[in-house]
């Protein structure tokens, strides 16, 4: 199975997108827990947005920690 990185969970998420057809501009955000895999995972579509079919700015669509701060709240 091997180490969760950031660049073998985008691929993983390429194919969501691909399947929910969310390749042409409608992914709004993602939200994820604070795993640096994660945080990874999130900037892997900017560096390579051809690759993902999006635009992505990931400092604006992606909500990390969004679980805890609601647990907190």
């Amino acid at each position: 199975m091997g180490h969760h990185t950031g660049a073998k969970l985008a691929v993983n998420w390429k194919v969501v997108l691909i399947h929910s057809e969310l390749t042409n501009g409608r992914l709004l955000g993602i939200t994820t827990d604070n795993a640096p895999s994660n945080h990874s995972m999130t900037h892997e579509p900017q560096s390579t947005p051809e690759a993902f079919g999006i635009e992505w700015p990931a400092l604006t669509h992606h909500t990390p920690r969004m679980a805890h701060v609601i647990q907190l709240a």
